[in-house]
């Protein structure tokens, strides 16, 4: 199946028009006319059937003659709250990995040993629909803005917190920290692990300390494999 992504289409849309870039990956490199079948979501759990109804590269049309409720596949709530790598792909990596696993929400944060503070959130966001697509899934992350380490904590919290870091010191493995927990948020370093401070920050605010193993892990391996044991856990 080819899933499309309209995020303005809701429970009673009736029709569907795509922009020029799915308009001409449409017509022109899949070669769909007027009357072929195309599968849609909105990225909000609903799936959507529509016939083509205007065949334009510029500006594809598409009747709408079935809508179903996608509930998500997994029984939990997983925000991610990340340091941005130095390296764009890495931090690419980690998006469409974890979008692929299932995760519910992002949050870029900026710590004291952060070498990246600025990311491009437009094309993020399409790494994050194009895994959404790939991966059949039909309802796609909330990518929040970046927001500085001590902001992040200081906001309102539901559900469980966890920080994951390297330094010595009473920490919980990952997989018997979330066996009871259906809303969580695990916050995962920069190259060079959260700072001796923020964790003595962390830890005052409540936030439980784990740990993702013996292994030294790169920032968004660490944040994939934290996604992948959720996940496992979960079933």
């Amino acid at each position: 199946m080819q899933l499309f992504y309209n995020p303005n289409l809701i429970q009673n849309s009736k029709t569907t028009t795509f922009n020029k870039i799915e308009s001409r990956h449409i017509v022109r490199v899949l070669r769909k006319v007027i009357g072929d079948e195309l599968q849609i979501t909105n990225g909000k759990g609903l799936f959507f059937e529509a016939k083509i109804s205007i065949a334009n590269d510029k500006k594809c049309v598409a009747d709408i003659f079935s809508i179903q409720e996608k509930p998500k596949t997994w029984n939990y709530y997983l925000h991610i709250a990340i340091a941005p790598t130095k390296s764009n792909d890495r931090f690419e990596w980690f998006l469409e990995k974890a979008t692929e696993i299932g995760i519910d929400e992002i949050t870029p944060i900026i710590c004291q040993n952060s070498e990246r503070k600025v990311v491009k959130e437009e094309r993020l966001e399409k790494i994050l629909q194009s895994a959404m697509k790939q991966s059949l899934k039909f309802n796609i992350p909330k990518l929040n803005r970046v927001t500085k380490f001590n902001d992040f904590i200081n906001q309102n919290r539901e559900g469980e917190y966890f920080i994951a870091h390297c330094e010595d010191g009473n920490k919980t493995v990952l997989k018997d920290s979330i066996k009871n927990t259906s809303k969580m948020t695990i916050l995962i370093g920069p190259e060079g692990d959260f700072s001796t401070n923020e964790i003595k920050t962390a830890l005052a605010k409540n936030i439980t300390p784990i740990s993702l193993g013996e292994s030294r892990l790169r920032t968004e391996t660490a944040a994939v494999f934290a996604t992948s044991t959720i996940a496992i856990i979960h079933q």
